[in-house]
C-alpha cells in the first residue's frame, strides 16, 4: 500500500479537520502518500482529487468544518456511479480510503467495500447516532454550544417568567437533548427514543409555579417534531407565555473541543495503523475509552445506535 485516500461527506461536524490531519499526518509518517478527495464522493465520482502535505495541514486541528468540503450526493446509491468512484480511485493509484462522516457516508463507505475495495469509515456527525461507537466526532462540541444556548436562553426564560421550549439537532438521535438539557438543568427533555406527555409536562409547568418556580426550560430533539408544534401543543394545556426557539445549524460550526480534537486524532491514527496491518472494510469507534473496529457491512446491516435513555430517568430525578 502506498497511497491513502480521505474524504468528508454528509453533515460537516467540528473535528472533522482533526480527524483529516491525523489520517494524513499519520500516512505520511509512516511513508505513504495522503490524497483529499474535494466534496465527498460527489468529488470523488469526478476525480476532485490531490495529493497532501504537510504544510496544508498546519493550523487545521482547532478549525470547525472541513477543509475538504462536503456534498450530498444520493447518486452514489447506485451502482454504475458507485463503479465510477473506484474506477477514479484507479486512476489515481490510490489503494484505501477512509471516509468521515455520519450514516449516509458509512454505507458510501459500505458499497466500495461490497466491490471489494479497502475502506474504512470514521465517526464525524453531531448526531451521534452511528452503530460501533460510544462517541462521535463533533458530538461533545455539539453539546457544548448547545449547552450555552440553553443557559443563555435560561437567563431570559428567568428574567420574564416564561417556558422557553428550545430545538436542538441530533436527526433521529436524542442524544444532544439528552446531554445538553441535562447540562443546562432542563425541566424536561423529549427524544424519540421514548414516549412523552405534553400534558404531563404541562402539569408539571403547573405545578412548579404554584411552588414558586415561575420559568420553565424544555429541550426537545428535532427528531420529535419542531420546537414550534410543541409549543402550539403545550399551548392547549395553559397560559404558560411559551416561546420556541430553534439552535439548528450553530451547532455544527466552530471551535472543536478538545476532547473531540483527541477523539479525532486516535480514530484517524488508528485508521490508518489498521490498514498498514492490511484490515479493512470496518467502522471504527471508540467503546469504554477503547478504540475498536467492527465489520462495516456487519455494523450498518445488524446493528443500531443505542441512546443512553437512562440519562432521561436522570433528569426526571434532579429535575424538580
Amino acid at each position: 500500500m502506498k497511497r491513502i485516500g480521505i474524504l468528508t461527506s454528509g453533515g460537516d461536524s467540528q473535528g472533522m479537520n482533526a480527524a483529516v490531519r491525523a489520517i494524513a499526518r499519520s500516512a505520511m509518517s509512516a511513508g505513504l502518500e495522503a490524497y483529499g478527495i474535494n466534496y465527498g464522493f460527489k468529488g470523488l465520482v469526478e476525480g476532485n482529487i490531490f495529493k497532501m502535505n504537510s504544510k496544508e495541514l498546519d493550523g487545521i486541528i482547532n478549525r470547525g468544518g472541513t477543509i475538504l468540503y462536503s456534498a450530498r450526493f444520493p447518486e452514489f446509491a447506485q451502482e454504475e456511479v458507485q463503479l465510477q468512484g473506484i474506477e477514479q480511485l484507479k486512476k489515481f493509484g490510490i489503494d484505501a480510503l477512509v471516509v468521515i462522516g455520519g450514516d449516509g457516508s458509512y454505507h458510501g463507505a459500505e458499497k466500495l467495500t461490497k466491490h471489494g475495495y479497502n475502506s474504512i469509515g470514521v465517526p464525524g456527525t453531531i448526531d451521534n447516532d452511528i452503530p460501533g461507537t460510544d462517541f462521535t466526532i463533533g458530538f461533545d462540541s455539539a453539546v457544548n454550544v448547545a449547552t450555552e444556548a440553553l443557559d443563555r436562553i435560561n437567563d431570559t426564560a428567568t428574567s420574564h417568567q416564561r417556558t422557553f421550549v428550545v430545538e436542538v439537532m441530533g436527526r433521529g438521535a436524542g442524544d444532544i437533548a439528552l446531554w445538553a438539557g441535562i447540562a443546562a438543568g432542563a425541566d424536561a427533555i423529549v427524544i424519540p427514543e421514548r414516549d412523552y406527555d405534553i400534558e404531563a409536562i404541562a402539569n408539571k409547568i403547573k405545578e412548579n409555579r404554584k411552588n414558586g418556580k415561575d420559568h420553565a426550560l424544555i429541550v426537545i430533539a428535532e427528531g420529535v417534531m419542531s420546537a414550534q408544534e410543541f409549543k402550539e401543543k403545550l399551548d392547549q394545556y395553559g397560559d404558560f407565555d411559551s416561546r420556541a426557539v430553534t439552535l439548528a445549524h450553530i451547532q455544527r460550526g466552530g471551535v472543536p473541543t478538545a476532547k473531540d480534537r483527541v477523539l479525532a486524532s486516535r480514530l484517524g491514527d488508528y485508521a490508518v495503523r489498521l490498514l498498514l496491518e492490511g484490515k479493512g472494510g470496518l467502522a471504527i469507534g471508540i467503546h469504554d475509552n477503547k478504540l475498536v473496529a467492527t465489520d462495516i457491512i456487519d455494523t450498518l446491516e445488524n446493528h443500531k445506535h443505542k441512546t443512553d435513555v437512562s440519562l432521561l430517568d436522570l433528569n426526571d430525578r434532579l429535575r424538580f
